[in-house]
C-alpha cells in the first residue's frame, strides 16, 4: 500500500489526497512533521532520483532557508542529509509518496497518472 506523507495545512497535499480518493487508490496517510519518512524510505527515493538530494528536499520551505541548506547541502554527506530529513519532516518535499515500487514527491498530476494509473 502507498504511504502518503503530508502536511495537513499544505494545499498541494490536500489536492494530492483528493486525486488519490477520486481514482480509488488505496493509501495510508502519514503526518510528515510528526512521522517523517525513514532513512530507508528516503534512500529508495534518492535512488529513484539518481542520487539528486535536492529532489527530495523542500527547497522552498522556511526551515530549508533558516538552516542555510542551499549552501550547506552540496557539502553534506548523503547519510548526513538523509538523517536530517528523517528527523525534520518539514525539510522533506511533500507530498512524499512511497510504496508498491512507486516514489513521488510533490504533486504533478501527469506524473501521478503515469505512475499510479496503470
Amino acid at each position: 500500500m502507498l504511504k502518503v506523507y503530508i502536511y495537513q495545512k499544505c494545499s498541494t497535499c490536500r489536492d494530492a489526497l483528493k486525486w488519490l480518493d477520486a481514482h480509488g487508490i488505496k493509501h495510508e496517510v502519514k503526518a510528515i512533521r510528526e512521522t517523517p519518512p525513514t532513512v530507508a524510505e528516503l534512500k529508495v527515493a534518492l535512488d529513484s532520483f539518481n542520487g539528486d538530494l535536492r529532489k527530495i528536499f523542500n527547497t522552498s520551505g522556511m526551515d530549508y532557508r533558516a538552516l542555510g541548506l542551499k549552501d550547506r547541502l552540496p557539502n553534506m554527506s548523503v547519510n548526513e542529509a538523509l538523517e536530517m530529513l528523517s528527523t525534520h519532516g518539514n525539510l522533506v518535499k511533500r507530498p512524499f509518496v512511497i510504496g508498491d515500487g512507486t516514489v513521488l514527491v510533490g504533486f504533478k498530476e501527469p506524473a501521478w497518472k503515469s505512475a499510479l494509473l496503470k
